[in-house]
């Protein structure tokens, strides 16, 4: 997952603590799972929209095409 900048950190903070005192809720429900408060926190502060950090990735080497017989 990307670094959160320092506005996602609030936002993530401020759903959580909803979660917490049971004032979170999505689609008229009360939120239950801390999953989905996560994900909830995540979709809100906009850390889903950035481009992940990944780690370094090897290129897959170019397979040989041999020369067809005949």
């Amino acid at each position: 997952m990307a670094r959160e900048s320092t506005s996602q950190k609030k936002t993530i903070g401020r759903v959580m603590h909803e979660f917490k005192h049971g004032e979170l809720k999505s689609h008229g429900r009360k939120v239950r799972s801390p999953k989905q408060a996560v994900a909830i926190g995540l979709s809100e502060a906009g850390a889903s929209n950035r481009k992940s950090a990944g780690g370094k990735r090897t290129r897959r080497a170019p397979t040989r095409q041999t020369k067809k017989r005949g």
